[in-house]
């Protein structure tokens, strides 16, 4: 599971997700790239998924390339408890996105670099679309 190593501090604000990615948002390294039409959160849990159905549909027949990292720590408070006593202790990593950023990049036959990179989209809740070096495929 994707985690940063330590960070300056434990805890963060959550704050808003508006407007569209400046940086991150071209094909850098492969062929075709799964890019976000949404602005949203993705857990570190769903980028374990999607990088697991990413590899087992490309095996040794390419590469992929994970552009995106959790760095943002979720508080959540215990249940059953009341209000008040402070901020929650951190559950969760998430990677927060905006419109237009590029997630994964794969370079590998042209069918199953698609299929691939369709099958990761499954995994997350946010909408995306496949573009091959600029060309929108789906």
């Amino acid at each position: 599971m994707l985690a940063p190593a330590k960070t300056k501090f434990r805890k963060q604000q959550k704050l808003r997700l508006r407007g569209t990615a400046t940086r991150g948002n071209d094909v850098e390294f492969g062929d075709f790239g799964l890019v976000a039409t949404a602005n949203g959160w993705i857990t570190a849990r769903q980028i374990e998924a999607c990088r697991v159905a990413i590899n087992r549909k490309i095996r040794k027949f390419g590469r992929m390339w994970i552009r995106i990292f959790p760095d943002k720590p979720i508080s959540k408070k215990p249940l059953e408890t009341r209000m008040g006593k402070g901020k929650g202790n951190p559950e969760i990593w998430v990677a927060p996105i905006r419109r237009g950023r590029m997630l994964f990049e794969v370079e590998a036959a042209d069918q199953m670099a698609v299929e691939a990179l369709t099958l990761a989209s499954r995994k997350l809740p946010i909408t995306t679309k496949v573009i091959k070096r600029g060309v929108v495929v789906s």
